[in-house]
């Protein structure tokens, strides 16, 4: 039956034999979480982070901050919000710009960690508490996944159509950082699989439905940099020649080998992970179209909005207002 509304009825209800990309993704993998500290902050503060090859995390329990990450924009965060730094960027954690930073080693040494993995540090001002940490993924397909995540990846569970039962979970969050009970570190990291399993699959979505999760390894050293150069740097306003370039490689060579790699070329394939990485802005995280935009090399709404529409049959908005449907629905 027809919706009544154009853009809607673009979207159609899953065959329910069909398969499931994302199921069948997160059924390979196990996140297994480790619990750093839990952080309790008065402004001002900030400390910074430096980059390893280790996915991070860092979920906000109470209060507000800023993520500034190098070399990308700025990301407010609220309670409630969890970010998945995947590619283990180097970044600053920090009340409100401009306040004073250490860094997070030589923090831990000017204030030790509690017999709980307790940290307090800053000023007198308000309270933000953070339950920092990072991840693995174990499995068969921990590389293609990771692979689908954007630098910063944003979970705002509350908009992203899954507070009914996220909200208890992160209240048992909530309650275990207001007590100090033996085993907490453990309960926190069992907890924060929780909701980086609903982050990946929020996200995966929108990923699969620009078809990146069936992306086989190219076995292309070259043709292997110019994909992961794409999806970690997919605001960088980038050309056939800018690509070849950073691999040492003429224009045609590139694209003769990326081709048969992948079966597409290097700008359609660009065209497809920025569109894949906004759809999955658009089902996870608060963010106006306008800073999806920015964030995936688009020019304004409307260029994003015009590629969008053709890739998918469906506006931005049109996407966000049916996430909370997305994960039976698939947009033609």
């Amino acid at each position: 039956m027809l919706s009544g509304s154009p853009e809607r009825d673009r979207v159609e209800l899953l065959n329910s034999n069909a398969s499931d990309p994302v199921a069948e993704t997160l059924s390979a993998v196990r996140v297994r979480s480790s619990v750093y500290c839990l952080s309790e902050l008065r402004a001002p503060w900030g400390f910074r982070v430096e980059g390893a090859n280790i996915a991070k995390f860092h979920l906000v329990i109470e209060g507000a901050c800023w993520l500034v990450a190098d070399g990308l924009d700025p990301v407010r965060l609220s309670e409630g919000d969890l970010v998945i730094l995947a590619g283990g960027h180097g970044h600053v954690m920090v009340d409100e710009p401009g306040s004073a930073v250490l860094g997070l080693d030589r923090l831990i040494e000017d204030h030790p960690l509690d017999a709980s993995a307790r940290l307090r540090y800053g000023g007198t001002g308000d309270r933000t508490r953070l339950l920092c940490g990072g991840f693995a993924l174990d499995g068969q397909m921990p590389a293609a996944l990771l692979a689908c995540l954007p630098p910063i990846l944003q979970l705002d569970s509350i908009r992203a159509g899954a507070s009914t039962w996220i909200d208890p979970v992160f209240a048992l969050v909530r309650d275990e950082a207001e007590q100090a009970t033996p085993g907490a570190q453990a309960i926190f990291a069992k907890l924060a699989d929780v909701f980086l399993t609903q982050a990946l699959r929020t996200y995966l979505i929108g990923a699969e439905q620009a078809g990146l999760l069936q992306l086989e390894p190219s076995h292309d050293a070259r043709i292997e940099r110019v994909e992961e150069l794409i999806r970690q740097q997919s605001a960088r306003q980038w050309t056939l020649q800018s690509l070849a370039q950073e691999v040492g490689m003429s224009r045609s060579l590139l694209a003769a080998r990326f081709r048969a790699a992948t079966g597409e070329s290097p700008m359609r394939h660009l065209a497809k992970v920025r569109l894949g990485q906004a759809a999955g802005y658009l089902t996870t995280a608060n963010l106006s179209v306008e800073a999806i935009a920015r964030r995936t090399g688009y020019a304004n709404v409307a260029s994003l909005s015009k590629a969008f529409k053709r890739e998918y049959g469906i506006s931005p908005g049109a996407y966000r207002r049916c996430k909370g449907d997305m994960a039976a629905l698939r947009v033609r």
